[in-house]
This record gives C-alpha cells, structure tokens and sequence, in this order.
C-alpha cells in the first residue's frame, strides 16, 4: 500500500467540510472564526488545514481580518470533490484516492476481504505497476484517470461476462456527453479514438458456490496523458495497435465531472442487469462497435479463430461465423479486424 500520507478517504471530513464551506462562500472571504466554530478546530487546525489544501492544488486566499476565500478548485480526482454533486446511490459511497500507488485493482482486491465495502471506489493519480488484462502491464502516467470499482452484486453468476461490454458502453456513453467525441468500441474491452485506444477495462470476480462474491473493475481511462510516452514504453507488446488520449494538453476539462458522469452512467447500467433488462445494453454497444461485421483474427486460450464477427450474445460472448459455423468466444484479443 501506499505512503499514508498520500492517502485520502472520503472520510476525511476536515478537508470535505473546509471545501464545503469556502465553496457555499463563493463571493466572499469567510472568517477564520467562522470557519473554527463551525468545523470545532483551533486557528492554528485551521491554518494548517489550509495550507494542506493548497498543497493539493486549491487555491486560497488569506487576507488578515477578511478570513479565507477559495479563488480556484484543484483538479485533483480528491473525494470530497467526487462526491461533491455525485449522482449515484450506491458507486462511490466510499472514496480512496492515492497520489501513487502500486496498482488501484490491488489495493480494491485487499479491500473485497471485508464484507461492508461495497460501491467502493479507488483512484489514483499514477500507478507503478499497472495491470491490464492476462496480468499484461498498463502504463498509467499523470493526467490519466485510473480507477477501481469493487462491487457485490446479486445476480446470476452467468451476468460477470457482460461488464467488459457493460463498462466500457458506459464510458462511451460519458465521453459522447461530456467530450462530444464518438468512440468506438473494440471487443471485448477497449474503448478507442481514430482506431487507437483510449479506455481499457479489466475485471476480477471472485465466486463461490455459484454466487458472487465480489466484482473488481479496473478502469484505464487516458484523460489527459501524452500518447507518445505510453507508445514508447508499450510499442513492442503483443497485440498493442496504438494509443491516443481524450483531452489534448491545452484543453481545459474537468476530469472530477468527467468521473462523475462515468459513474452514474455504469450505475445506471448496473441496475439494468439487476433488473435483467440488458437486450438494450447489447444494442447499444453493438451500435458503437468496430468489431461487429469485420472479419477477425483472434488469438484465444485455444488457438487462432478466423471469420466474421457477426454479433454478441446475452452475455457478452462475440459471434464469430466460418464457414457455415458460428462460435462463441468469451475471450480472446483480437490480432488483426478487416
């Protein structure tokens, strides 16, 4: 795990409430007094909360009998910033956020072992060990949104395969709203930009005896990152086709809107296979999807299966028709779409 003090929770309320408060004062300066009467601290709490604050990018006025004034949010995934207007019930009711971390998709699968945390939500500025799919390494420099969901979910163990298409259909969906960009999606779990990749997901699901335990969703999303650093690294890996990312340099985005509206759009989603109702799921994704109609080379545990992908089924498994026959494949990567 990480260095504690590179660590917040949503349960670090002294921060949350400072934000709050300088926030409902958004005009004015807002007493010293003030601020340590309502949050129950000495002056020197205070100040020393501030200047916390300012380290992680906000920035604060202080004007001696004036009090405090917030001039600018940071812009920071912090979770008192991601809960703020969050509009969701059960995604992200608990918040970590790291500085650096291993892997966010680590730190989630220790948290699984305890049975209260559900919805629970990590995210990273950067992480040094990174993990994509079949234990690959994912590259996750600053400006990225890296991010883990753990979730305990009940219903049919059969519905785990559908959340690669679940989740990165809610990611598109974000990305059209807030970005007015139109990805496509790759089977069975990128999302991508002009034919290079812009999302990955990775999914770790624990069952036993036929129930679900517990789903961990890892999400790479390069929000703000710069391609030819991750191209560098990741040119010579197997099956690597290129990678781009959502935000140029010099575009002025909000990555904590962009998380918000990515996790009530996936709730959304979640509640739709709770109530079972997923034939509209299919047809979006489908909609959005590069790899439905082309014909496909893909690499599975079995070997290569060559023909066309002609659609998915109810669980997220690609069709896959050669000559006259049609396979099922749950997993594989695609080496080569026409």
């Amino acid at each position: 795990m990480s260095n504690k003090q590179h660590m917040y929770t949503s349960l670090d309320d002294t921060p949350d409430k400072i934000v709050r408060l300088l926030k409902s004062h958004k005009s004015g300066y807002i007493s010293g007094e003030k601020l340590c009467k309502s949050l129950g601290l000495s002056r020197a709490a205070v100040w020393k909360n501030i200047k916390k604050l300012q380290s992680l990018g906000y920035k604060i006025d202080s004007k001696q009998k004036s009090g405090y004034r917030l001039v600018a949010k940071t812009s920071l995934m912090l979770p008192w910033e991601i809960s703020d207007g969050l509009q969701t019930d059960i995604i992200g009711r608990k918040i970590y956020y790291f500085d650096t971390i291993d892997s966010t998709q680590s730190f989630a699968l220790k948290l699984a072992s305890r049975p209260h945390e559900n919805g629970t939500i990590i995210v990273a500025k950067r992480q040094t060990h990174g993990r994509g799919r079949q234990d690959r390494r994912w590259i996750s420099p600053d400006g990225g949104i890296w991010l883990s969901i753990l979730l305990r979910p009940n219903f049919e163990v059969s519905h785990v395969s559908l959340f690669p298409m679940l989740v990165s259909l809610a990611l598109a969906l974000t990305i059209e709203k807030t970005l007015k960009l139109k990805p496509r999606l790759k089977w069975p779990n990128d999302v991508t930009l002009g034919d290079k990749k812009v999302a990955g997901i990775l999914v770790d699901a624990s069952v036993e005896s036929n129930q679900i335990d517990y789903l961990v969703i890892g999400v790479g999303i390069n929000f703000k990152v710069e391609p030819s650093a991750i191209t560098k690294i990741a040119k010579g890996s197997k099956n690597f086709y290129g990678a781009t990312t959502l935000v140029g340099k010099k575009t002025d985005a909000d990555p904590v809107m962009f998380l918000q509206t990515f996790l009530a759009e996936l709730e959304k989603m979640y509640n739709k296979v709770i109530e079972n109702n997923i034939s509209g799921i299919k047809k979006d994704w489908k909609k959005r999807s590069s790899t439905v109609g082309k014909n496909v080379k893909i690499s599975t545990p079995n070997g290569y299966v060559t023909g066309k992908a002609t659609g998915i089924d109810n669980d997220g498994a690609l069709l896959v028709s050669s000559r006259g026959k049609t396979q099922r494949l749950l997993v594989g990567d695609i080496s080569s779409q026409a």
